[in-house]
């Protein structure tokens, strides 16, 4: 099944939990993430009690997932992108949302 997931916010615990469910979802299924608004700060995000955080993500990368960032939210936050996702666009969130079996939104 192909599953998406929009992250829409950069609250560590909704952001660990979405990799979390990611990962977990990988094990028999597609899985694409877009972040979408504060959620492109994901990788960023820094926690004491989510310290696992950047593992899950690269975990999630490394397992096949596949991240795509709102590049309008990046620039907003003056960022560029980063190695662990794909600069991506409202066309590309369609497509997602589109092509996805079941969509799952955090935040």
């Amino acid at each position: 099944m192909k599953i998406g997931i929009i992250l829409n916010t950069n609250d560590a615990e909704t952001c660990w939990n979405c990799f979390r469910f990611g990962n977990t979802a990988l094990k028999r299924h597609s899985v694409r993430v877009f972040l979408l608004g504060s959620g492109v700060e994901a990788e960023g995000v820094k926690d004491e009690r989510f310290p696992l955080l950047a593992g899950a993500i690269e975990k999630f990368v490394s397992n096949g997932g596949i991240i795509l960032a709102c590049g309008t939210c990046l620039r907003q936050r003056l960022k560029e992108g980063s190695g662990i996702c794909s600069v991506s666009t409202m066309e590309g969130l369609l497509s997602m949302v589109e092509e996805s079996e079941r969509l799952v939104t955090f935040g």
